[in-house]
């Protein structure tokens, strides 16, 4: 058996010396997964310890993690900058005059080849980077003095988007009588990105012809265009991010007529991973827009993570995401719901709290537990952003998302987040002050029905009447309450 040194194990691997401070290899990945785009690996030696970096289109250059020599195979591991991923090992060993990858990041597993790489090849594959903007407040423009309501196309159609089902879209709102209860931003969300011109001008794919002509469609129905971009290399999907284009994507998303622009962190989160850093990036952007002149509801998209809420109006924005994304299943919109809803005095006029978009009429929830979605987001001032296929809705969705009643608790003009005053096994109350008496959410988050009982004054309300605002019954207040829920179902009143 052959006794492995570190020189000579790395010798072996990188087919290149080993001394001190002196680069040990550089290689070239003859192919990679489009995610996360492997492209070079460069590896150095000094004093014992091995270092270096592997470079992403998605990521740029990431740090070797932990590197460790073992035989004649080097194994490390990545960080993309999500905590919620765990790292696992990779692994390089010897294959002929190239050497071979296996891993995996995140849920791409991968076994690719690289061979030596020239100065100038490897140098042809760098990473640009870009200063930050020194830390600034961005005004912020009044624009979103109630939680903006409208419609997001990532929920049902994730990327299978185009200019055809925009406008459609954009009918079945007016038609439908959304429009008209307080939906007016059209969202196209991640899927409509092309490629960048030879001046870095970013154009919409094939899927689009004319964004200008699609917000001037939108706009003609009183309706307004929303877009999606974020601040890495790459957006969730793998479409064009604004990394290195920031203020020239701004201008380009005003010259054509956006009113919304949701900011998504995505790979942007292996560059900005510390609360300097994405405060920086969000606040370029945050300038980038009001520089345009064109007035841009801000929406941020950074998980929740750094306390966002209590800076996100500080870089212009208007609304910030509480959690990871929302899913069409009770267990999920629950938990983001009742559980990471951000921080109450975060919320208000022009700053909200946003735990997502809605999930009612996809289907894969029943009618009480839509009723309890809507009736949580409702009492949270959570923007309201549908998420299904407003052209083909039951009467029953219709209903749901069009209850006047239930919409002027979001929208209530004191902007005052719900919050839960009594909890009790699977029961749930929250109360919500309102400009013109409270709201009052009873949640039965149980698997069997179930009876909640109590008075007014216990849970510090008095009034005259109580109105349920999703079946339109009126009671007097009297001395106390007592409802029959169904499972993960939920009561809506209004107490006067």
């Amino acid at each position: 058996m052959r006794a492995w040194t570190l020189a000579t194990a790395l010798t072996v691997i990188l087919a290149a010396p080993a001394w001190a401070g002196a680069p040990v290899g550089g290689w070239v990945f003859d192919s990679s997964p489009d995610f996360p785009g492997f492209t070079r690996l460069v590896v150095a030696e000094k004093a014992g310890k091995v270092s270096g970096t592997i470079t992403s289109t998605w990521y740029g250059d990431l740090p070797l993690t932990d590197p460790r020599v073992e035989g004649d195979t080097l194994i490390f591991k990545l960080y993309n900058g999500n905590p919620r991923v765990t790292m696992t090992d990779i692994v390089i060993a010897p294959e002929g005059k190239s050497v071979r990858m296996t891993g995996k990041v995140w849920y791409q597993d991968f076994a690719i080849t690289a061979h030596k790489g020239s100065t100038t090849e490897l140098k042809s594959l760098d990473f640009p980077t870009y200063p930050l903007p020194d830390k600034r407040v961005v005004p912020q423009k009044s624009l979103a003095p109630v939680p903006p309501m409208g419609w997001s196309s990532w929920n049902k159609f994730a990327t299978d988007i185009d200019d055809t089902t925009i406008r459609q879209i954009a009918d079945a709102l007016v038609s439908s009588g959304l429009r008209d209860a307080g939906y007016i931003y059209v969202n196209i969300d991640d899927g409509w990105q092309g490629k960048r011109d030879a001046n870095g001008v970013l154009h919409p794919n094939e899927h689009f012809p004319d964004m200008k002509a699609l917000a001037d469609y939108v706009h003609a129905r009183g309706l307004k265009l929303g877009l999606y971009s974020g601040p890495g290399p790459k957006t969730c999907a793998g479409y064009e991010g604004s990394y290195g284009h920031v203020a020239q994507d701004a201008k380009t998303f005003a010259e054509w007529g956006v009113d919304y622009l949701k900011y998504d962190l995505c790979s942007g989160e292996a560059f900005y991973n510390t609360a300097e850093t994405v405060y920086a990036n969000y606040q370029e952007m945050g300038e980038a827009l009001n520089a345009t002149g064109r007035d841009i509801v801000y929406s941020l998209c950074q998980y929740g993570r750094f306390d966002v809420g209590a800076w996100g109006r500080d870089v212009g924005g208007h609304l910030w995401r509480t959690t990871g994304d929302i899913e069409d299943t009770y267990a999920k919109m629950s938990s983001i719901g009742f559980d990471k809803n951000g921080v109450p005095n975060h919320t208000g006029p022009n700053g909200w709290n946003d735990p997502d978009m809605l999930e009612v009429g996809n289907g894969g929830m029943t009618h009480d537990e839509y009723r309890t979605h809507m009736s949580l987001w409702a009492l949270l001032a959570a923007p309201l952003i549908l998420g299904n296929d407003v052209r083909d809705m039951t009467p029953e969705t219709v209903a749901l998302l069009t209850n006047r009643e239930v919409i002027a608790v979001d929208q209530d003009p004191l902007g005052a987040q719900g919050l839960p005053v009594k909890k009790d096994g699977a029961a749930e109350i929250w109360v919500k002050p309102l400009s013109d008496g409270k709201a009052v959410g009873l949640f039965n988050r149980g698997e069997t029905p179930l009876t909640i009982t109590g008075t007014w004054t216990e849970l510090g309300i008095s009034g005259a009447s109580v109105r349920d605002l999703w079946t339109g019954a009126e009671t007097s207040a009297g001395d106390g309450f007592r409802y029959v829920i169904p499972p993960h179902g939920a009561i809506l009143v209004k107490v006067k």
